[in-house]
């Protein structure tokens, strides 16, 4: 038999990408947040030895702050809030140490870090609207400051640093863009079927998981369909596992062809499938399914002058009515799917309950 999708737990419902973009960003939230503190109270040390104690009294207790935020962030759920809360006060900071009394001159240098840490932390998008604006106040400030463009060595000093803050900001865009497209092509491969394109195991699992989580908000019901390809290892035994795969292929093309945007199919191993059908009742679901068993009986597989008949039996089961819990629903699902094969396969199993001993006379 093929291999079955396992009655998943709730605990499995976050998507596995995001988790994953999100343990980034709290490992790298958490480094910022501990070399900032650290490095605040080592500057406040040197403000002590320079007889500001005002500014050394806030860079201990600023950097204390970030340390304990550091080491609250593990146990955070939402960290955006956070990542905010960070960025805004220290750009806000690195704009003012240009223009506070007694600055350096190369105190602008810490502008260099802004669209870095914007576009790490939150992303192309929301990076560049929160990076751009202060890179625009800093160059104003510093061209008010300390630009000497009446002198030919003042121009060039000024040119050295916009021009480096310009390529630097072009550089950052441009390897977060790349980045981000190297991921999702990265995700796309980790969640769908090799073979199919469609979906596969875990990704429609946690799917699944969702479509229960939001229905039970929604109190929408959602149709959870289990299928199987009917004598699929006769195709195999007669044409070859190489027809066998074109024909696994032609089976997702003929059912994405009737499925709606908001549906969901996966392969969930060997020759058997589900559907999510959202939003949709048992008798709806019923009615699109009989439409794809019957499109997939009238267009057999076409290849190289060989015409492959393919048929399949499903089961359907409704949430809530079949099963208020994902476990519940599948191994009804299952069952009717099971009703199916037993009653003479390429059919549609939406009621009743699992086999009887008559059913297997």
């Amino acid at each position: 038999m093929p291999a079955k999708l396992k009655p998943p737990t709730p605990d499995s419902g976050a998507s596995a990408r995001n988790a994953l973009a999100d343990a980034d960003r709290r490992s790298l939230l958490r480094l910022v947040l501990s070399s900032t503190g650290l490095t605040l109270c080592g500057f406040a040390v040197l403000q002590l030895s320079n007889d500001n104690l005002l500014l050394a009294l806030l860079e201990i207790a600023a950097g204390l702050l970030l340390l304990w935020a550091a080491w609250k962030i593990v146990a955070v759920q939402d960290l955006t809030p956070w990542i905010y809360l960070y960025l805004l006060p220290t750009f806000c900071f690195m704009v003012y140490i240009i223009v506070m009394p007694g600055a350096s001159p190369t105190a602008f240098v810490w502008m260099y870090l802004v669209p870095i840490m914007s576009y790490l932390l939150l992303g192309r998008s929301a990076g560049f609207w929160l990076a751009a604006p202060f890179i625009v106040l800093a160059a104003a400030l510093y061209i008010w400051r300390y630009a000497e463009v009446r002198t030919v060595g003042g121009m060039i000093d000024l040119g050295n640093a916009m021009l480096c803050g310009v390529l630097l900001m072009l550089f950052v865009h441009i390897y977060e863009s790349r980045r981000a497209a190297a991921q999702r092509v990265l995700e796309r491969v980790a969640e769908t079927d090799a073979l199919t394109g469609v979906f596969n195991r875990g990704r429609f699992q946690q799917l699944f998981i969702q479509a229960a989580q939001q229905a039970e908000r929604s109190q929408q019901p959602f149709c959870l369909v289990l299928l199987d390809v009917d004598h699929f290892k006769q195709v195999n035994d007669s044409w070859g596992h190489v027809v066998g795969d074109h024909a696994l292929q032609h089976l997702c093309r003929v059912l994405q062809q009737r499925l709606r945007k908001t549906d969901h199919l996966g392969r969930l191993g060997g020759e058997e499938f589900g559907l999510l059908l959202l939003n949709t009742d048992v008798e709806a679901g019923a009615t699109l399914v009989e439409d794809l068993r019957e499109a997939l009986s009238a267009r057999p597989l076409q290849l190289k002058g060989m015409q492959v008949p393919l048929a399949a039996t499903f089961g359907v089961a409704q949430w809530p009515v079949d099963g208020n819990d994902p476990e519940t629903l599948y191994r009804c699902a299952d069952q009717r799917l099971y009703r199916g094969k037993a009653y003479g396969r390429n059919r549609v199993i939406s009621d009743g309950a699992g086999l009887a001993v008559s059913d297997l006379g």
